[in-house]
């Protein structure tokens, strides 16, 4: 499916969004106006939690570089999939959610129609050439009235969109630089995923793609 066969309106910003079905949404750029205090708390977060490939229950070592901030912090070893408000291979608390990425994800969630959103978690991936994030539910969490605020940064991915069941045909997304993905109520429960991606360079991320996915979890 095209992006043009999207419902498609602007805001006051400039800002392009997208309805991929009720309760989900893509805005194009939303990220940028805060691009730089953004990346500057990227960077304090990967050098207080660096990133890590972690393996899942059935013990695959995961394509996506990973780590947390916030109060909780969503991680996978051969015991299974949880949050924890301990990084294990510190031992410390995972690193407090700075302010412009609280921001960024209330706004973004306000924008797409879920005021009062207060995520508690933010897992932060990390891309590159080759690497995909399979078709699963966000379903780790306790309550489910809450949103998901997927924000890319770097070089480009294509965002997979499914329905409520793994078998349903998915939408495939492209995102860019600063794109924000939300998805709640209705679509909570959606199946997504990243297509493995192209190798790319950009000036601010070198060849990868970084993710910030705001939750909350607890």
């Amino acid at each position: 499916m095209t992006m043009s066969l999207f419902d498609q309106t602007s805001d006051d910003t400039g800002t392009r969004k997208e309805e991929l079905c009720p309760g989900a949404f893509v805005l194009h750029g939303f990220a940028l106006q805060d691009e730089t205090a953004l990346l500057n708390a990227f960077h304090e977060v990967t050098a207080k939690a660096p990133f890590r490939h972690m393996v899942t229950p059935g013990g695959f070592r995961m394509s996506v570089a990973m780590t947390n901030c916030g109060s909780l912090g969503w991680v996978t070893d051969r015991t299974g999939y949880r949050y924890d408000v301990i990084d294990a291979e510190s031992g410390q608390p995972w690193p407090p959610m700075p302010a412009p990425f609280l921001k960024l994800a209330q706004d973004a969630a306000a924008e797409a129609g879920f005021a009062g959103f207060v995520p508690d978690a933010c897992l932060v991936n990390r891309y590159e050439a080759g690497a995909k994030l399979s078709l699963h539910q966000d379903k780790d969490e306790r309550d489910f009235t809450a949103p998901i605020v997927s924000v890319s940064l770097g070089i480009p991915a294509v965002f997979l969109f499914g329905g409520m069941n793994r078998a349903e045909k998915t939408r495939r997304v492209p995102v860019s630089h600063g794109d924000v993905i939300v998805w709640g109520g209705p679509a909570r429960l959606r199946y997504h995923g990243v297509l493995p991606l192209k190798g790319a360079q950009h000036p601010l991320l070198d060849e990868y793609r970084v993710n910030l996915t705001f939750r909350k979890a607890g």
